[in-house]
């Protein structure tokens, strides 16, 4: 198992819920204080009355300061707040929310994505030129590291994936061409994918992003060597079907030699033995079809 360990600075803010309140009150309200101060300056105006005119603009004015708080969210997302370039929290409760009027409110999703990187080609831990690429489904978790950790969380995540990406490649073989307990990018799938997981999560959690998984999408050698390690890998397989083949004549002979004394069909003295073992591995093990030879003597002549 390769380490995975990344370090990474610890955070300076971290993910707090802001201070807000339900904004369907504070709506009416502002249509309220807006309407009346309307109300106000037009009677004022009306009857020269000074005071009613100052009146209605400062109630004009508050409501507008009242309905300048008012923040929509959309589920799936969430909205992070700064007063005075100071972080104040963060909304994830949907629908219309009312905050501090003079706090700005930045958006961020907080549903699930997906980042598939381009084929990269690296060399495995043989020095075999491969192509490899994969996809990571992840999603922010913490919007304040996301906003104010990073400068840009999504480029962040796409750099830190494929940089992981490289880094397992570089780490395990594209093919074990032996019997050991060896990891292979090409046949340990499921462990490759868990350590590509943990390695991403590790790179990426300075962002605030957690990752749900990630799968390699393309796994092949590099063109320049692609036609030399398909035959090495059918002459493996060459290999390995005549041992089973070998494996299978040997046990037929076998049966066949116990049936015939069981049943005392024939006696084979050991020279006889060995011809007949002899032909039929011959016609066993061949790649051809074997052409009989009728022999109209004794095995001797």
């Amino acid at each position: 198992m390769v380490d995975v360990a990344v370090e990474m600075p610890k955070p300076k803010v971290t993910e707090r819920v802001a201070w807000q309140l339900n904004g369907w009150p504070m709506a009416g309200m502002a249509f309220v204080l807006v309407v009346g101060g309307v109300v106000l300056f037009i009677a004022g105006a009306g009857s020269g009355n000074g005071v009613l005119i100052t009146v209605g603009i400062l109630v004009f004015v508050a409501g507008v300061i009242v309905a300048a708080g008012l923040t929509p969210v959309a589920p799936g997302r969430a909205r992070v707040l700064q007063i005075l370039g100071r972080y104040a929290g963060t909304i994830r409760i949907d629908g219309l929310r009312w905050v501090n009027p003079i706090a700005t409110r930045k958006e961020v999703s907080t549903r699930i994505r997906n980042h598939e990187t381009a084929v990269a080609k690296v060399n495995d831990a043989d020095g075999n030129p491969i192509e490899i690429a994969a996809v990571v489904v992840w999603q922010v978790e913490d919007t304040a590291q996301a906003m104010f950790e990073v400068d840009d969380f999504v480029e962040f995540v796409a750099i830190q994936t494929e940089t992981a990406v490289r880094h397992i490649a570089n780490s395990y073989p594209y093919d074990v061409h032996s019997d050991d307990d060896v990891l292979s990018l090409r046949d340990s799938t499921d462990e490759i994918t868990e350590t590509l997981s943990a390695e991403i999560g590790a790179r990426v959690q300075a962002a605030g992003v957690h990752v749900i998984e990630s799968r390699i999408t393309h796994l092949a050698y590099a063109p320049e060597i692609a036609q030399a390690m398909l035959r090495r890998q059918q002459a493996g397989a060459v290999v390995a079907a005549r041992q089973r083949i070998v494996e299978g004549a040997v046990g037929m002979v076998e049966l066949a030699l116990d049936r015939l004394s069981e049943h005392e069909v024939v006696e084979l003295d050991e020279e006889r033995k060995a011809t007949m073992v002899s032909n039929l591995l011959v016609v066993l093990c061949g790649d051809r079809d074997a052409q009989p030879v009728v022999n109209a003597g004794t095995l001797y002549q």
